[in-house]
């Protein structure tokens, strides 16, 4: 893409209960792009789809500039800033506005979830695309035809999705880069106090390698022998015997480093692939314990419960918007009311 004279102009589409990090990585972003460069390279507006007021997952509300009834009809593109989490209850009217402004030429982009929205509406098919890694398994199951990664962003063509949070800055700085040079993209980062521009290329989640450095190989090989049997759970003997430790040396590894032994961290990694299920599949709650290596549904639900301090099924009704619940943690219980 190179240098326009006239300022490229982006509409935010906010969705309810969008990610406020996200949204506000994005504009600020292209808020110091005109600072730093002295030009109005960018202008910006915010729309709302079924109201003008917009609250965020924050509850911090945004009064948007347009509706999708009004928006101005020189826009260059417009970014989805996603729900946080994904919820079902998408518009179709949305969707078929979605598609209109594809027609029209516009790119498309979306942030944190905003993806999810795309790929519904049939916009990201056969693209790559990304997502909040929350969502990965989600997003690849659902669509089959979308090219999904678990980068930080990916641009292919007309489309630009990213993960979320700061990745969004990432992102932008990467399109003004492409715009408009890497010098101005440096300067906006060093305003930012941000070590380095990281690139599409970059994972979303830190691995386990880069949290506790190279020295530790046996201890990566276990975790990643979990994630990968994640179904069919394998005993802590099974692991150490993979790995080529004795079960001692193993507990010992998972105990100085991660400050867990390695069956309770086991657990909780398929407790947490569990709860994803529950909050974005229709999968049963027999299917998603089935999945994540429980052997029967009452199994599944006292475990999950004794972890989570709500049941399964409580879970799942409390994601549909169906009745409150109480979320205990380790030392308070706090009451969540749906909207």
């Amino acid at each position: 893409m190179l240098a326009s004279k006239k300022p490229l102009k982006y509409g935010f589409l906010l969705l309810p209960n969008y990610s406020m990090l996200g949204f506000s990585s994005a504009i600020e972003t292209l808020y110091m792009a005109n600072w730093v460069s002295g030009k109005e390279l960018y202008q910006f507006c915010t729309i709302g789809h079924e109201s003008k007021e917009i609250a965020s997952n924050t509850s911090v509300s945004t009064v948007t500039d347009y509706m999708t009834s009004n928006v101005p009809s020189d826009l260059d593109a417009i970014f989805v800033c996603g729900v946080s989490p994904i919820t079902k209850n998408e518009s179709p009217t949305l969707e078929s506005w979605l598609v209109g402004q594809a027609k029209k030429g516009l790119g498309l982009g979306g942030i944190c979830t905003g993806s999810h929205l795309l790929a519904k509406s049939g916009l990201l098919n056969g693209y790559r695309a990304t997502i909040h890694w929350w969502s990965l398994a989600h997003l690849r199951d659902e669509f089959p035809e979308t090219i999904v990664s678990n980068h930080l962003f990916e641009v292919d063509r007309d489309r630009f999705t990213c993960s979320g949070g700061t990745a969004a800055m990432d992102m932008m700085l990467f399109l003004i880069g492409k715009q408009h040079g890497m010098t101005l993209a440096s300067s906006i980062s060093e305003q930012f106090v941000c070590e380095r521009i990281r690139s599409h290329e970059d994972p979303q989640r830190i691995p386990l390698q880069t949290r506790i450095g190279n020295g530790q190989p046996k201890l990566i090989d276990a975790v990643q022998l979990m994630e990968a049997n994640i179904r069919e759970p394998l005993s802590t003997d099974d692991l150490a015997y993979h790995v080529g430790v004795s079960r001692r040396h193993l507990e010992r590894l998972f105990k100085q480093n991660l400050n867990i032994v390695p069956s309770r961290y086991y657990l909780e990694m398929r407790l947490q692939h569990a709860k994803q299920l529950l909050i974005q599949t229709d999968k049963s709650i027999t299917e998603v314990g089935i999945e994540c290596g429980f052997g029967s549904a009452p199994h599944f639900s006292t475990t999950y419960k004794g972890f989570f301090g709500i049941t399964p099924r409580k879970e799942r009704k409390h994601v549909t918007g169906e009745e409150p619940v109480t979320i205990q943690s380790d030392r308070k219980k706090r009451q969540l009311w749906r909207r």
